[in-house]
Protein backbone atom coordinates (compact mmCIF):
# COMPACT_ATOMS: atom_id res chain seq x y z
CA UNK A 1 0.00 0.00 0.00
CA UNK A 2 1.38 3.41 -0.92
CA UNK A 3 1.51 6.38 1.41
CA UNK A 4 -1.59 8.54 1.55
CA UNK A 5 -1.34 12.12 0.31
CA UNK A 6 -2.58 14.39 3.11
CA UNK A 7 -3.16 18.15 3.02
CA UNK A 8 -3.61 19.93 6.36
CA UNK A 9 -5.34 23.29 5.92
CA UNK A 10 -4.76 26.16 8.35
CA UNK A 11 -8.27 27.53 7.79
CA UNK A 12 -7.69 30.83 9.60
CA UNK A 13 -4.68 31.61 7.41
CA UNK A 14 -6.29 30.46 4.17
CA UNK A 15 -9.52 32.37 4.85
CA UNK A 16 -7.58 35.46 5.91
CA UNK A 17 -5.42 35.44 2.78
CA UNK A 18 -8.11 37.14 0.71
CA UNK A 19 -9.85 40.30 2.01
CA UNK A 20 -13.34 39.29 0.88
CA UNK A 21 -15.24 40.32 4.02
CA UNK A 22 -14.65 37.04 5.87
CA UNK A 23 -14.35 38.94 9.18
CA UNK A 24 -18.06 39.80 9.06
CA UNK A 25 -19.06 36.12 9.03
CA UNK A 26 -16.30 33.76 10.13
CA UNK A 27 -18.62 30.75 10.32
CA UNK A 28 -19.89 31.44 6.80
CA UNK A 29 -16.34 31.83 5.52
CA UNK A 30 -15.43 28.46 7.05
CA UNK A 31 -18.47 26.83 5.44
CA UNK A 32 -17.55 28.29 2.04
CA UNK A 33 -13.96 27.08 2.34
CA UNK A 34 -15.17 23.61 3.33
CA UNK A 35 -17.55 23.45 0.36
CA UNK A 36 -14.76 24.62 -1.94
CA UNK A 37 -12.36 21.96 -0.62
CA UNK A 38 -14.93 19.18 -1.06
CA UNK A 39 -15.58 20.33 -4.63
CA UNK A 40 -11.88 20.70 -5.41
CA UNK A 41 -11.05 17.22 -4.11
CA UNK A 42 -14.03 15.74 -5.98
CA UNK A 43 -13.03 17.54 -9.19
CA UNK A 44 -9.38 16.54 -8.95
CA UNK A 45 -8.04 20.08 -8.44
CA UNK A 46 -6.68 19.06 -5.03
CA UNK A 47 -4.95 15.71 -5.61
CA UNK A 48 -5.02 14.47 -2.03
CA UNK A 49 -6.41 11.33 -0.41
CA UNK A 50 -7.26 13.28 2.74
CA UNK A 51 -7.72 17.00 3.32
CA UNK A 52 -7.79 18.01 6.99
CA UNK A 53 -9.50 21.37 7.56
CA UNK A 54 -8.52 22.80 10.97
CA UNK A 55 -11.04 25.31 12.31
CA UNK A 56 -10.70 27.50 15.38
CA UNK A 57 -12.77 30.13 17.17
CA UNK A 58 -15.96 31.30 15.49
CA UNK A 59 -15.11 29.36 12.34
CA UNK A 60 -16.00 26.11 14.15
CA UNK A 61 -19.68 27.08 14.01
CA UNK A 62 -19.62 26.95 10.21
CA UNK A 63 -18.81 23.27 9.72
CA UNK A 64 -19.55 20.22 11.85
CA UNK A 65 -16.47 18.25 12.85
CA UNK A 66 -16.13 14.95 11.00
CA UNK A 67 -15.42 13.38 7.61
CA UNK A 68 -17.09 13.87 4.25
CA UNK A 69 -16.36 11.75 1.18
CA UNK A 70 -15.69 14.29 -1.54
CA UNK A 71 -17.54 12.19 -4.12
CA UNK A 72 -20.86 11.71 -2.35
CA UNK A 73 -23.28 12.95 0.25
CA UNK A 74 -22.38 10.02 2.51
CA UNK A 75 -20.03 9.96 5.49
CA UNK A 76 -16.56 8.72 4.59
CA UNK A 77 -16.98 5.80 6.98
CA UNK A 78 -20.18 4.49 5.39
CA UNK A 79 -20.24 1.23 3.43
CA UNK A 80 -21.08 2.95 0.14
CA UNK A 81 -18.45 5.69 0.29
CA UNK A 82 -16.46 5.95 -2.94
CA UNK A 83 -13.17 4.10 -2.62
CA UNK A 84 -11.38 6.33 -5.13
CA UNK A 85 -12.59 9.64 -3.69
CA UNK A 86 -10.64 11.84 -1.34
CA UNK A 87 -11.96 12.62 2.11
CA UNK A 88 -12.30 16.06 3.70
CA UNK A 89 -11.95 15.85 7.47
CA UNK A 90 -12.98 18.84 9.57
CA UNK A 91 -11.25 19.14 12.93
CA UNK A 92 -12.28 21.67 15.59
CA UNK A 93 -9.23 22.94 17.46
CA UNK A 94 -9.83 22.87 21.20
CA UNK A 95 -7.56 25.88 21.59
CA UNK A 96 -5.18 27.50 19.14
CA UNK A 97 -5.58 26.37 15.55
CA UNK A 98 -1.81 26.28 15.05
CA UNK A 99 -1.46 23.68 17.83
CA UNK A 100 -4.00 21.46 16.07
CA UNK A 101 -2.34 21.95 12.66
CA UNK A 102 0.98 20.79 14.16
CA UNK A 103 -0.75 17.82 15.82
CA UNK A 104 -2.45 16.78 12.58
CA UNK A 105 0.79 17.08 10.60
CA UNK A 106 2.68 14.99 13.17
CA UNK A 107 -0.08 12.36 13.16
CA UNK A 108 0.05 12.01 9.38
CA UNK A 109 3.87 11.98 9.20
CA UNK A 110 3.97 9.31 11.92
CA UNK A 111 1.51 7.22 9.87
CA UNK A 112 3.94 7.38 6.94
CA UNK A 113 1.79 9.71 4.84
CA UNK A 114 3.10 12.35 2.43
CA UNK A 115 2.02 15.55 4.15
CA UNK A 116 1.45 19.06 2.82
CA UNK A 117 0.23 22.08 4.77
CA UNK A 118 -1.63 25.10 3.42
CA UNK A 119 -0.50 28.17 5.34
CA UNK A 120 1.74 31.22 5.12
CA UNK A 121 2.04 31.60 8.90
CA UNK A 122 5.80 31.86 9.53
CA UNK A 123 5.51 30.95 13.20
CA UNK A 124 3.55 27.83 12.33
CA UNK A 125 6.00 26.91 9.57
CA UNK A 126 8.88 27.21 12.04
CA UNK A 127 7.09 24.70 14.30
CA UNK A 128 6.76 22.29 11.35
CA UNK A 129 10.41 22.59 10.32
CA UNK A 130 12.12 19.23 10.30
CA UNK A 131 8.96 17.16 9.81
CA UNK A 132 9.36 16.96 6.04
CA UNK A 133 6.04 18.67 5.42
CA UNK A 134 5.56 20.31 2.01
CA UNK A 135 4.14 23.85 2.11
CA UNK A 136 1.52 25.11 -0.33
CA UNK A 137 0.46 28.74 -0.15
CA UNK A 138 -3.01 29.61 1.13
CA UNK A 139 -4.12 31.16 -2.14
CA UNK A 140 -3.36 27.97 -4.05
CA UNK A 141 -5.99 26.20 -1.96
CA UNK A 142 -8.51 28.97 -2.66
CA UNK A 143 -8.22 28.68 -6.46
CA UNK A 144 -11.25 27.72 -8.48
CA UNK A 145 -11.96 23.97 -8.45
CA UNK A 146 -10.80 23.70 -12.07
CA UNK A 147 -7.32 25.03 -11.20
CA UNK A 148 -4.46 22.94 -9.87
CA UNK A 149 -2.42 23.45 -6.73
CA UNK A 150 1.13 24.62 -7.38
CA UNK A 151 4.08 26.35 -5.79
CA UNK A 152 4.87 23.72 -3.16
CA UNK A 153 7.94 24.23 -1.00
CA UNK A 154 9.51 22.89 2.16
CA UNK A 155 9.36 24.96 5.38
Amino acid sequence: MSAARVLVVDAANVIGSVPDGWWRDRAGAAARLHAHLVGAVDGGALPYDEVVLVLEGQGRRGVTAGSVDAGSDHDAGSDDAGADQGVVVTVHAAGEGDDEVVSQCRRAVKAGDVVSVATADRGLLARLDGLGVVVVGPRSVRMSPSSSVSAARRP
